[in-house]
């Protein structure tokens, strides 16, 4: 879900008193300095030889920190493992397809964090996903970017949060633009992020509505471009196992890079939540100006998920550093 294009730095200057929030303002690129100064190469090498192991972990990691953010904030409540008393967020429905690979990059990069002295128990889970899902966006050719550092990790995981929290393959701009709002997202921020899908795969189940039975009148949605849909419906036949996984971008899977837009402009967009995009009038102008201007589409993503890394940050007071990142201390 290897090929790896020119690494495009975006150089963006931010400042955490642009946005007051109590929850953000002990975010800072520096914040491990004097406590673990090497994190960020730390992080960068376990994440590099697990790239290495699998192209797999490129996708998985940046799905697991959206799906983390979304749901009570950027806190690794995501990584808890559910107990007999707790069924955690990573077994709701919508999480159960989450590549064990995300999760694991960031135990690999916990355990080369533990064995370093100065830094043994010092990294939050939620810092370690937050600085690991840069480094696989540049590992597959996107942008990179500074990492605000210093969230703590969430005490409560509870599959019942997750609820109506995800966006859903078949929903329309008005629904995207609701549930990106309550995280104080824009719409341009939720177009930027939605392009996280030019990267990785999905499973046959969450197409076969699109192209054996959409409608009353149309049994393959018309808004799908209609050889990419034969070739959908040969990757999917009916009957096959709706677990089997397809590329969300048929022309660059392993590429991040505006190929997503430019998809969508030829109605290749996998999901209706990402065709809407480009079917909708008030996203399709931005849709139409990141296929043309892939600068413009990086910076827009490095914005994007810096504001989203800021979502529900948790302090000394509402969480800690946890020894192990699957269970709480």
């Amino acid at each position: 879900m290897a090929r790896f294009g020119m690494v495009l730095v975006v150089a963006l200057c931010l400042t955490i008193s642009v946005f007051p929030d109590t929850t953000t303002a002990q975010l800072s690129r520096g914040f491990y300095s004097k406590t673990c100064p090497n994190v960020e190469q730390i992080v960068r090498n376990a994440v590099q030889k697990k790239v290495k192991q699998t192209f797999v972990t490129i996708p998985a990691t940046l799905r697991l920190f959206f799906h983390d953010c979304f749901v009570n904030g950027c806190d690794a409540s995501v990584m808890i493992q559910s107990t007999p008393k707790n069924k955690a967020e990573k077994d709701h429905p919508d999480n159960i397809s989450l590549a064990g690979d995300g999760f694991d990059v960031v135990i690999q990069a916990k355990k080369a964090l533990d064995a370093n002295p100065h830094c043994r128990n010092k990294i939050s889970c939620a810092d370690i996903l937050t600085l690991a899902t840069r480094d696989v966006v540049v590992a597959a050719g996107g942008p990179s970017y500074e990492v605000e550092l210093g969230r703590f990790d969430g005490l409560v995981s509870t599959a019942s949060s997750v609820e109506g929290n995800l966006p859903g393959p078949s929903d329309n701009v008005d629904k995207l633009n609701a549930l990106f709002k309550k995280n104080k997202l824009t719409q341009e921020d939720m177009i930027a992020l939605s392009a996280a899908h030019t990267l990785g795969f999905a499973h046959c189940g969450k197409v076969f509505k699109r192209i054996y039975n959409f409608n009353g009148i149309n049994s393959v949605d018309p808004t799908l471009n209609k050889a990419y849909a034969i070739e959908l419906q040969k990757a999917c036949p009916k009957n096959v196992d709706p677990r089997i996984a397809i590329n969300m971008d048929p022309v660059t899977p392993k590429t991040f890079d505006n190929t997503y837009f430019k998809n969508l402009q030829q109605g290749k967009g996998l999901f209706t939540s990402d065709q809407v995009l480009f079917t909708d009038g008030r996203s399709r102008p931005t849709v139409n100006a990141w296929a043309s201007n892939s600068t413009a589409f990086n910076r827009a993503f490095v914005t994007a998920m810096t504001k989203l890394g800021r979502v529900g940050v948790k302090n000394s007071r509402n969480g800690n550093i946890r020894r192990d990142c699957g269970a709480f201390n």
